[in-house]
Protein backbone atom coordinates (compact mmCIF):
# COMPACT_ATOMS: atom_id res chain seq x y z
CA UNK A 1 0.00 0.00 0.00
CA UNK A 2 1.14 3.33 -0.72
CA UNK A 3 1.44 6.48 1.16
CA UNK A 4 -1.84 7.63 0.10
CA UNK A 5 -4.14 6.93 2.66
CA UNK A 6 -7.96 7.15 3.83
CA UNK A 7 -7.45 9.99 5.78
CA UNK A 8 -3.82 11.69 5.16
CA UNK A 9 -0.84 10.98 3.47
CA UNK A 10 2.08 9.07 5.16
CA UNK A 11 5.19 6.87 4.09
CA UNK A 12 8.81 5.82 5.42
CA UNK A 13 10.81 8.97 4.57
CA UNK A 14 12.35 8.72 1.27
CA UNK A 15 11.69 5.11 -0.34
CA UNK A 16 8.01 6.14 0.37
CA UNK A 17 7.62 9.39 0.34
CA UNK A 18 10.36 11.96 -0.62
CA UNK A 19 11.06 15.56 -1.64
CA UNK A 20 9.69 14.89 -5.26
CA UNK A 21 6.54 13.55 -4.43
CA UNK A 22 6.17 15.97 -1.85
CA UNK A 23 6.84 18.58 -4.91
CA UNK A 24 4.52 16.61 -6.71
CA UNK A 25 2.17 16.50 -3.78
CA UNK A 26 2.08 20.55 -3.76
CA UNK A 27 1.05 20.87 -7.48
CA UNK A 28 -1.46 18.59 -7.26
CA UNK A 29 -2.84 20.03 -4.31
CA UNK A 30 -2.67 23.73 -5.26
CA UNK A 31 -3.99 22.15 -8.64
CA UNK A 32 -7.18 20.76 -7.26
CA UNK A 33 -7.78 24.14 -4.71
CA UNK A 34 -7.68 25.75 -8.00
CA UNK A 35 -5.47 28.25 -6.02
CA UNK A 36 -3.25 31.10 -8.02
CA UNK A 37 -1.87 34.35 -8.17
CA UNK A 38 -5.72 35.99 -7.40
CA UNK A 39 -7.35 33.55 -5.26
CA UNK A 40 -6.44 32.86 -1.72
CA UNK A 41 -2.68 31.48 -0.49
CA UNK A 42 -2.31 28.08 0.72
CA UNK A 43 -0.95 27.18 4.54
CA UNK A 44 2.10 25.17 4.81
CA UNK A 45 3.26 23.96 8.06
CA UNK A 46 5.25 21.27 9.42
CA UNK A 47 6.32 19.39 12.83
CA UNK A 48 9.55 18.66 14.24
CA UNK A 49 10.74 15.38 12.26
CA UNK A 50 14.42 15.69 11.15
CA UNK A 51 12.70 15.37 7.38
CA UNK A 52 9.91 18.02 7.90
CA UNK A 53 11.83 21.57 6.65
CA UNK A 54 12.90 19.84 3.53
CA UNK A 55 9.44 18.02 2.94
CA UNK A 56 7.82 20.97 3.51
CA UNK A 57 10.14 23.49 1.24
CA UNK A 58 9.26 20.99 -1.16
CA UNK A 59 5.85 20.78 -0.57
CA UNK A 60 5.96 24.87 -1.65
CA UNK A 61 7.70 24.61 -4.58
CA UNK A 62 5.45 22.93 -6.21
CA UNK A 63 2.48 25.08 -4.81
CA UNK A 64 4.38 28.02 -6.39
CA UNK A 65 5.09 26.23 -9.32
CA UNK A 66 1.53 25.76 -10.18
CA UNK A 67 1.12 29.20 -9.83
CA UNK A 68 -0.49 29.69 -5.84
CA UNK A 69 1.12 31.79 -3.54
CA UNK A 70 1.76 30.15 -0.34
CA UNK A 71 1.60 31.19 3.65
CA UNK A 72 4.47 29.64 5.40
CA UNK A 73 4.21 29.58 9.09
CA UNK A 74 6.74 27.35 9.81
CA UNK A 75 6.85 25.14 12.72
CA UNK A 76 3.28 24.08 14.17
CA UNK A 77 1.62 21.41 15.60
CA UNK A 78 -1.81 20.80 13.51
CA UNK A 79 -4.52 22.42 15.10
CA UNK A 80 -1.90 25.68 14.89
CA UNK A 81 -2.17 24.72 10.92
CA UNK A 82 -6.29 24.39 11.02
CA UNK A 83 -6.31 27.64 12.68
CA UNK A 84 -4.11 29.48 10.29
CA UNK A 85 -6.44 27.70 7.42
CA UNK A 86 -9.32 29.22 8.90
CA UNK A 87 -8.21 32.16 10.62
CA UNK A 88 -6.11 33.43 7.20
CA UNK A 89 -8.97 32.84 5.03
CA UNK A 90 -6.56 30.43 3.06
CA UNK A 91 -7.62 27.74 0.03
CA UNK A 92 -6.38 25.07 1.81
CA UNK A 93 -3.57 23.48 3.46
CA UNK A 94 -0.71 20.86 4.06
CA UNK A 95 0.57 19.87 7.21
CA UNK A 96 3.91 18.17 6.92
CA UNK A 97 3.24 15.51 9.75
CA UNK A 98 3.11 11.60 10.27
CA UNK A 99 1.25 13.10 13.72
CA UNK A 100 2.46 9.29 16.06
CA UNK A 101 4.34 7.93 13.40
CA UNK A 102 8.21 6.39 14.25
CA UNK A 103 10.67 9.00 13.72
CA UNK A 104 11.35 7.35 10.20
CA UNK A 105 8.14 8.74 8.93
CA UNK A 106 6.95 11.33 6.98
CA UNK A 107 3.51 12.66 5.80
CA UNK A 108 0.91 14.95 5.18
CA UNK A 109 -2.41 16.42 6.68
CA UNK A 110 -4.45 17.89 3.58
CA UNK A 111 -7.44 20.54 3.83
CA UNK A 112 -9.56 22.54 2.13
CA UNK A 113 -10.82 25.82 3.20
CA UNK A 114 -12.01 26.46 6.65
CA UNK A 115 -9.91 23.57 7.68
CA UNK A 116 -12.42 21.17 6.44
CA UNK A 117 -10.46 18.07 5.84
CA UNK A 118 -9.98 16.36 2.35
CA UNK A 119 -9.63 12.40 2.27
CA UNK A 120 -9.66 9.64 0.00
CA UNK A 121 -13.54 10.15 -0.77
CA UNK A 122 -13.68 14.23 -0.71
CA UNK A 123 -10.71 14.69 -3.15
CA UNK A 124 -7.52 13.02 -1.80
CA UNK A 125 -7.91 10.63 -4.72
CA UNK A 126 -7.83 13.23 -7.10
CA UNK A 127 -4.11 14.37 -5.94
CA UNK A 128 -2.95 10.91 -5.74
CA UNK A 129 -3.43 11.12 -9.08
CA UNK A 130 -2.60 14.08 -10.19
CA UNK A 131 0.49 13.77 -8.15
CA UNK A 132 1.37 10.49 -9.67
CA UNK A 133 0.63 11.45 -13.15
CA UNK A 134 4.46 12.68 -13.15
CA UNK A 135 2.61 15.87 -15.11
CA UNK A 136 3.44 19.17 -13.19
CA UNK A 137 3.36 21.97 -16.55
CA UNK A 138 4.35 25.79 -13.93
CA UNK A 139 1.90 28.21 -14.51
CA UNK A 140 2.73 31.16 -16.08
CA UNK A 141 3.47 33.21 -13.19
CA UNK A 142 5.10 31.43 -10.40
CA UNK A 143 3.08 31.96 -6.46
CA UNK A 144 5.23 33.68 -3.76
CA UNK A 145 6.01 32.39 -0.24
CA UNK A 146 4.96 34.67 2.57
CA UNK A 147 6.41 34.05 5.95
CA UNK A 148 3.89 34.31 9.00
CA UNK A 149 4.30 33.85 12.59
CA UNK A 150 0.75 32.64 14.36
CA UNK A 151 1.95 31.20 17.26
CA UNK A 152 0.58 34.40 19.51
CA UNK A 153 -2.37 34.85 17.56
CA UNK A 154 -3.03 31.04 17.72
CA UNK A 155 -2.46 30.86 21.60
CA UNK A 156 -4.87 34.16 22.07
CA UNK A 157 -7.61 31.61 20.46
CA UNK A 158 -7.20 28.69 22.29
CA UNK A 159 -6.97 30.82 25.53
CA UNK A 160 -10.94 31.97 24.76
CA UNK A 161 -12.06 28.58 26.07
CA UNK A 162 -10.40 29.08 29.84
CA UNK A 163 -12.37 30.37 32.40
CA UNK A 164 -11.33 33.34 33.97
CA UNK A 165 -11.30 31.56 37.42
CA UNK A 166 -9.74 28.72 36.99
CA UNK A 167 -7.64 27.52 40.19
CA UNK A 168 -4.01 27.37 40.03
CA UNK A 169 -3.53 23.38 40.05
CA UNK A 170 -0.58 21.41 39.66
CA UNK A 171 -0.29 19.70 36.58
CA UNK A 172 2.00 17.51 35.06
CA UNK A 173 2.35 17.43 31.13
CA UNK A 174 4.22 14.83 28.61
CA UNK A 175 4.39 16.76 25.23
CA UNK A 176 6.33 13.57 24.12
CA UNK A 177 9.34 15.51 22.25
CA UNK A 178 6.63 16.77 19.83
CA UNK A 179 4.65 19.86 18.95
CA UNK A 180 2.34 20.17 21.99
CA UNK A 181 5.77 21.34 23.67
CA UNK A 182 6.39 24.51 21.14
CA UNK A 183 3.00 25.65 22.07
CA UNK A 184 2.45 24.88 25.75
CA UNK A 185 5.01 27.26 27.48
CA UNK A 186 3.50 30.07 25.13
CA UNK A 187 0.02 29.07 26.15
CA UNK A 188 0.96 28.68 30.70
CA UNK A 189 2.06 32.18 30.28
CA UNK A 190 -1.28 33.16 30.83
CA UNK A 191 -2.49 30.35 32.59
CA UNK A 192 -2.57 30.34 36.87
CA UNK A 193 -1.71 26.43 36.89
CA UNK A 194 1.58 25.02 37.73
CA UNK A 195 3.06 23.26 35.48
CA UNK A 196 5.71 20.58 35.04
CA UNK A 197 6.75 20.27 31.63
CA UNK A 198 8.48 16.70 30.69
CA UNK A 199 10.29 16.06 27.43
CA UNK A 200 9.15 20.03 25.85
CA UNK A 201 12.09 19.64 23.85
CA UNK A 202 10.95 19.35 20.31
CA UNK A 203 13.02 16.04 18.79
CA UNK A 204 11.66 13.82 15.98
CA UNK A 205 13.54 11.30 16.78
CA UNK A 206 11.06 10.44 19.86
CA UNK A 207 14.34 9.73 22.35
CA UNK A 208 11.76 8.98 25.62
CA UNK A 209 9.06 7.36 24.18
CA UNK A 210 7.15 6.65 21.39
CA UNK A 211 4.36 9.95 21.27
CA UNK A 212 1.63 7.84 21.30
CA UNK A 213 -0.79 8.36 24.14
CA UNK A 214 -3.13 5.93 23.71
CA UNK A 215 -0.26 2.91 24.42
CA UNK A 216 -0.41 2.81 28.42
CA UNK A 217 3.17 2.07 27.85
CA UNK A 218 4.10 5.58 26.58
CA UNK A 219 2.41 6.96 29.78
CA UNK A 220 4.13 5.21 32.54
CA UNK A 221 6.93 8.30 32.81
CA UNK A 222 3.75 11.14 33.48
CA UNK A 223 1.61 8.46 35.39
CA UNK A 224 4.98 7.86 37.60
CA UNK A 225 5.43 12.06 37.48
CA UNK A 226 1.70 12.73 38.58
CA UNK A 227 1.76 10.56 41.68
CA UNK A 228 5.15 11.94 42.32
CA UNK A 229 4.43 15.55 42.35
CA UNK A 230 0.80 15.03 43.51
CA UNK A 231 -0.11 16.86 40.89
CA UNK A 232 -3.81 17.54 40.56
CA UNK A 233 -4.02 16.55 36.83
CA UNK A 234 -1.53 14.71 34.24
CA UNK A 235 -2.22 14.80 30.46
CA UNK A 236 0.06 13.21 27.03
CA UNK A 237 0.04 14.61 23.90
CA UNK A 238 0.57 12.92 20.70
CA UNK A 239 3.77 13.96 17.98
CA UNK A 240 1.99 16.30 16.05
CA UNK A 241 -0.17 17.85 19.21
CA UNK A 242 -3.93 17.03 17.91
CA UNK A 243 -4.43 13.99 20.32
CA UNK A 244 -4.39 13.91 24.26
CA UNK A 245 -4.89 11.23 27.00
CA UNK A 246 -5.16 12.70 30.95
CA UNK A 247 -4.22 11.01 33.84
CA UNK A 248 -6.17 11.46 37.08
CA UNK A 249 -4.18 12.79 40.50
CA UNK A 250 -3.90 9.18 41.48
CA UNK A 251 -1.94 8.30 38.41
CA UNK A 252 -4.35 6.50 36.18
CA UNK A 253 -5.40 6.98 32.71
CA UNK A 254 -9.37 8.10 31.80
CA UNK A 255 -10.22 6.14 28.85
CA UNK A 256 -10.81 8.52 26.62
CA UNK A 257 -14.69 7.70 25.95
CA UNK A 258 -15.00 8.82 29.67
CA UNK A 259 -13.56 12.42 28.90
CA UNK A 260 -15.46 12.99 26.03
CA UNK A 261 -18.33 12.56 28.33
CA UNK A 262 -16.52 14.94 30.86
CA UNK A 263 -16.05 17.52 27.97
CA UNK A 264 -19.53 17.47 26.81
CA UNK A 265 -20.89 17.59 30.50
CA UNK A 266 -18.37 20.99 30.29
CA UNK A 267 -19.75 22.10 27.18
CA UNK A 268 -23.44 21.34 28.30
CA UNK A 269 -23.37 23.59 31.32
CA UNK A 270 -22.73 26.21 29.09
CA UNK A 271 -25.44 26.12 25.75
CA UNK A 272 -27.63 22.73 24.76
CA UNK A 273 -25.93 21.91 22.01
CA UNK A 274 -25.67 18.59 19.78
CA UNK A 275 -22.68 16.41 20.35
CA UNK A 276 -21.19 13.96 18.04
CA UNK A 277 -18.69 10.72 19.19
CA UNK A 278 -17.53 7.32 17.84
CA UNK A 279 -19.83 4.56 17.47
CA UNK A 280 -16.77 2.47 20.24
CA UNK A 281 -17.55 5.00 22.67
CA UNK A 282 -19.55 3.83 26.11
CA UNK A 283 -22.90 3.86 26.24
CA UNK A 284 -21.87 6.55 29.17
CA UNK A 285 -21.43 9.12 26.69
CA UNK A 286 -25.00 9.54 25.08
CA UNK A 287 -26.22 8.85 28.62
CA UNK A 288 -24.39 12.15 30.00
CA UNK A 289 -25.09 14.26 26.93
CA UNK A 290 -28.65 13.54 27.26
CA UNK A 291 -28.53 14.27 31.00
CA UNK A 292 -27.31 17.52 30.36
CA UNK A 293 -29.80 18.42 28.08
CA UNK A 294 -27.54 17.77 24.61
CA UNK A 295 -28.49 16.12 21.79
CA UNK A 296 -26.33 12.56 21.01
CA UNK A 297 -25.41 11.86 17.53
CA UNK A 298 -23.53 8.47 16.83
CA UNK A 299 -20.83 8.82 14.09
CA UNK A 300 -18.31 6.29 12.28
CA UNK A 301 -15.03 6.38 13.36
CA UNK A 302 -12.98 8.87 11.98
CA UNK A 303 -12.40 12.83 11.82
CA UNK A 304 -14.29 12.86 8.65
CA UNK A 305 -17.23 11.68 9.57
CA UNK A 306 -17.16 13.30 12.79
CA UNK A 307 -15.96 16.55 11.70
CA UNK A 308 -18.89 16.47 8.69
CA UNK A 309 -21.63 15.87 10.76
CA UNK A 310 -20.75 18.22 13.63
CA UNK A 311 -21.24 21.05 10.95
CA UNK A 312 -23.47 19.40 9.68
CA UNK A 313 -25.41 19.41 12.42
CA UNK A 314 -24.58 23.03 13.94
CA UNK A 315 -23.34 20.99 16.89
CA UNK A 316 -20.21 22.56 19.31
CA UNK A 317 -18.25 19.53 20.17
CA UNK A 318 -17.47 15.93 18.95
CA UNK A 319 -15.35 13.17 20.46
CA UNK A 320 -13.26 10.19 19.64
CA UNK A 321 -12.01 6.86 21.60
CA UNK A 322 -8.62 7.99 20.38
CA UNK A 323 -8.20 10.87 22.06
CA UNK A 324 -9.33 13.25 19.45
CA UNK A 325 -11.97 16.07 20.28
CA UNK A 326 -13.27 18.42 17.91
CA UNK A 327 -14.87 22.14 18.41
CA UNK A 328 -17.14 24.33 16.31
CA UNK A 329 -15.99 27.34 17.26
CA UNK A 330 -12.19 25.66 16.53
CA UNK A 331 -13.15 25.32 12.36
CA UNK A 332 -14.44 22.10 13.52
CA UNK A 333 -11.16 20.82 13.82
CA UNK A 334 -9.54 18.84 16.80
CA UNK A 335 -7.35 20.61 19.27
CA UNK A 336 -6.24 18.49 22.50
CA UNK A 337 -5.24 22.44 24.11
CA UNK A 338 -8.57 23.43 23.93
CA UNK A 339 -10.13 19.78 25.78
CA UNK A 340 -7.54 20.12 28.01
CA UNK A 341 -8.71 23.92 29.25
CA UNK A 342 -12.25 22.52 29.10
CA UNK A 343 -11.11 19.69 31.25
CA UNK A 344 -9.68 22.49 33.80
CA UNK A 345 -12.40 24.79 33.24
CA UNK A 346 -14.41 21.87 35.25
CA UNK A 347 -12.62 21.27 37.82
CA UNK A 348 -12.35 24.67 38.77
CA UNK A 349 -15.87 24.85 38.48
CA UNK A 350 -16.93 21.78 40.15
CA UNK A 351 -14.00 21.81 43.07
CA UNK A 352 -13.49 18.28 42.04
CA UNK A 353 -10.40 16.15 41.48
CA UNK A 354 -10.28 14.56 38.27
CA UNK A 355 -11.15 10.72 39.82
CA UNK A 356 -14.08 12.06 41.62
CA UNK A 357 -15.61 13.45 38.46
CA UNK A 358 -14.87 10.46 36.05
CA UNK A 359 -15.70 8.11 38.65
CA UNK A 360 -19.82 8.09 38.65
CA UNK A 361 -19.00 7.84 34.85
CA UNK A 362 -17.34 4.37 35.10
CA UNK A 363 -20.67 2.27 35.21
CA UNK A 364 -20.04 -0.63 33.01
CA UNK A 365 -16.85 -2.79 32.19
CA UNK A 366 -15.30 -2.42 28.94
CA UNK A 367 -12.68 -4.50 27.07
CA UNK A 368 -11.24 -1.81 25.13
CA UNK A 369 -10.11 -2.00 21.68
CA UNK A 370 -8.72 -5.90 20.57
CA UNK A 371 -7.35 -6.83 17.39
CA UNK A 372 -7.48 -9.55 15.58
CA UNK A 373 -5.55 -10.48 12.55
CA UNK A 374 -8.36 -11.74 10.09
CA UNK A 375 -8.49 -12.32 6.33
CA UNK A 376 -11.81 -12.65 5.28
CA UNK A 377 -12.89 -9.56 7.13
CA UNK A 378 -16.34 -9.23 5.18
CA UNK A 379 -17.04 -13.25 5.97
CA UNK A 380 -15.87 -12.96 9.69
CA UNK A 381 -17.97 -9.74 10.34
CA UNK A 382 -21.31 -12.16 8.25
CA UNK A 383 -20.59 -14.86 10.35
CA UNK A 384 -20.98 -12.80 13.70
CA UNK A 385 -24.32 -11.46 11.97
CA UNK A 386 -25.60 -14.59 11.68
CA UNK A 387 -24.64 -15.82 15.35
CA UNK A 388 -26.97 -13.07 17.15
CA UNK A 389 -29.68 -13.29 15.17
CA UNK A 390 -31.65 -12.22 18.44
CA UNK A 391 -29.83 -8.94 18.85
CA UNK A 392 -30.47 -5.21 17.47
CA UNK A 393 -28.02 -4.88 14.52
CA UNK A 394 -26.68 -1.91 12.54
CA UNK A 395 -23.73 -1.20 10.01
CA UNK A 396 -23.08 2.14 10.38
CA UNK A 397 -19.52 1.21 11.25
CA UNK A 398 -18.63 -2.58 10.92
CA UNK A 399 -21.26 -4.14 12.93
CA UNK A 400 -22.66 -2.96 16.27
CA UNK A 401 -24.76 -5.97 18.24
CA UNK A 402 -26.75 -5.09 20.74
CA UNK A 403 -28.81 -6.12 23.71
CA UNK A 404 -30.01 -4.70 26.58
CA UNK A 405 -27.28 -5.37 29.14
CA UNK A 406 -24.35 -5.84 26.54
CA UNK A 407 -22.87 -5.09 23.34
CA UNK A 408 -20.40 -4.90 20.55
CA UNK A 409 -18.75 -3.20 17.47
CA UNK A 410 -16.60 -4.81 15.04
CA UNK A 411 -15.09 -2.92 12.31
CA UNK A 412 -12.56 -3.51 9.91
CA UNK A 413 -9.10 -1.64 9.69
CA UNK A 414 -8.49 1.07 6.96
CA UNK A 415 -5.03 -0.30 6.17
CA UNK A 416 -4.19 -3.87 8.11
CA UNK A 417 -5.79 -7.57 7.65
CA UNK A 418 -7.36 -6.74 11.17
CA UNK A 419 -10.63 -6.51 12.62
CA UNK A 420 -10.99 -4.32 15.76
CA UNK A 421 -13.43 -5.25 18.68
CA UNK A 422 -15.05 -3.02 21.39
CA UNK A 423 -17.28 -4.88 23.96
CA UNK A 424 -19.06 -3.42 27.20
CA UNK A 425 -21.23 -5.38 29.35
CA UNK A 426 -23.45 -3.77 32.50
CA UNK A 427 -21.54 -5.73 35.18
CA UNK A 428 -18.38 -7.64 35.52
CA UNK A 429 -19.93 -10.98 35.56
CA UNK A 430 -21.99 -10.22 32.30
CA UNK A 431 -18.82 -9.02 30.67
CA UNK A 432 -17.10 -12.18 32.08
CA UNK A 433 -20.00 -14.36 29.91
CA UNK A 434 -20.32 -12.93 27.00
CA UNK A 435 -16.34 -12.04 25.94
CA UNK A 436 -15.33 -15.35 25.75
CA UNK A 437 -17.84 -15.73 23.50
CA UNK A 438 -17.11 -12.98 20.81
CA UNK A 439 -13.50 -13.93 21.50
CA UNK A 440 -14.16 -18.05 20.02
CA UNK A 441 -15.56 -16.63 16.47
CA UNK A 442 -12.48 -13.44 16.35
CA UNK A 443 -9.65 -15.55 17.84
CA UNK A 444 -6.76 -14.62 20.10
CA UNK A 445 -5.99 -10.90 19.90
CA UNK A 446 -3.06 -9.55 18.80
Amino acid sequence: MGPFKAYDIRGVYGPELNEDLARKIGFATATHLGAGPSTPPIVVGRDMRPSSPAMAKAAMEGITLAGANVIDIGLAPTPMAYFAIGSLGAAGGLQVTASHNPAKYTGFKVCREQAIPIGSDSGLAEIEQLATSGEMTPAATPGTVEEKNILDAYRDHVLRFADRDLRPIRIVIDAGNGMAGYTLPRLFEKLPGKLTPMFFELDGTFPNHEANPLKPENTAALRAKVVEMKADLGAAFDGDGDRVAFVDETGKIVPSDIMTALIARAVLKRQPTAIVYDLRSSLVVAEEIEKWGGRPIREKVGHAFIRATLRRENGFFGGELSGHYYFAENYFSDSAEIAFLLVWNLMSDEMLKLSALVRPLKRYVQSGELNFHVEDKDGKIEELRRTFPDARIDDLDGITVQYDDWWFNVRKSNTEPLLRLNLEADGRDRYNEVLPRVLALLGKPE
